[in-house]
């Protein structure tokens, strides 16, 4: 049986008027955190993607509040009145059904309203199944980019992940139980061997992480259709080497701004080719010009 949430502990101090944007568990309610339970509390209007979902979330911490709903179908309906309740001072708290509000989620309109509006928006930080894959994936996490939904249909997937091979740096994708199989095999297609992980129900009682290439990922019979949410975590490509052209055109700008050798340092370090051939490139273009 699950464990029954530890009572709130909740600020005194007042809530400020604007459109707050709370993280909420993805999985498992102890992970709420403390600064989200006092801005639910003192909000007077809570944006929910799901109100029979966020009503559970609420009524765990014994809080009882005016839920909204918005999602995709119903923003443009809300929006109005939510802006308008910005403009007489009230506090709106936004939340998604699990995790950070607006990553593959409702909520980059009414942000952009509220902020063009002159409205304080205010983050609150917390669960994110983004961050939370990434940092027990094995991957690099220097740098990193998430990709969201990949398409349905494999021609536009392949399309799709086709554009994103060359990104130097850990992909991270949200993918339907459903569709993981045959999207997994895409990816081995599309971006060759590369390390992975799939994460399954994180923070849940059923979390399962799975490591391996995506070859080998694509062909492992737990993950033909598995049931729960989903995160595809994989590891950066190998580094293709750069071509002269792009390294004139590299030295080229760096000209622009600094001398040969600052220059010849620069694309370096950017482009992982030695600084003194390219410093000799540098000194030959200078000559030209």
């Amino acid at each position: 049986m699950a464990d029954k949430p530890p009572p709130p502990i909740l600020s005194d101090a007042p809530l400020a008027a604007g459109l707050y944007i709370v993280a909420t568990p993805i999985g498992n309610l102890r992970d709420i955190t403390l600064r989200a339970l006092d801005v639910l509390a003192g909000a007077d209007m809570v944006l929910a993607e799901d109100t029979r979902v966020s009503g559970k979330l609420l009524s765990a911490y014994g809080l009882s509040k005016t839920l909204v709903r918005y999602d995709e179908h119903a923003a443009e309906r809300a929006r109005p009145r939510i802006l308008a309740a910005l403009a007489e001072g009230k506090r709106v708290a936004l939340i998604s059904d699990a995790g950070t509000p607006l990553v593959s989620d409702p909520g980059f309109r009414l942000v952009r309203e509220a902020l063009a509006a002159g409205a304080a928006v205010i983050p609150i930080p917390g669960p994110s199944a983004t961050l939370a894959a990434l940092s027990v994936a094995g991957l690099p996490t220097d740098r990193f980019l998430f990709a969201g939904f990949p398409p349905p249909k494999s021609a536009a997937r392949r399309t799709f992940l086709a554009e994103l091979a060359g990104v130097r740096g850990t992909l991270i994708f949200f993918e339907g139980a459903s569709r993981l199989g045959k999207c997994l095999a895409d990816m081995a297609q599309v971006l060759g061997p590369r390390e992975a992980m799939v994460g399954r129900e994180l923070t849940k009682l059923y979390e399962t992480c799975i490591r391996g290439t995506l070859d080998v990922l694509a062909g492992d019979p737990r993950l033909t259709a598995p049931k729960g949410e989903v995160v595809i975590v994989v590891g950066p490509g190998a580094a293709v080497a750069a071509s002269e052209g792009d390294a004139d055109a590299a030295l080229a700008d760096a000209l622009e701004r600094l001398g040969p050798a600052e220059a010849a340092s620069e694309v370096a370090q950017a482009l992982g080719l030695n600084r003194r051939d390219l410093y000799r490139r540098a000194l030959a273009l200078k000559g030209v010009r």
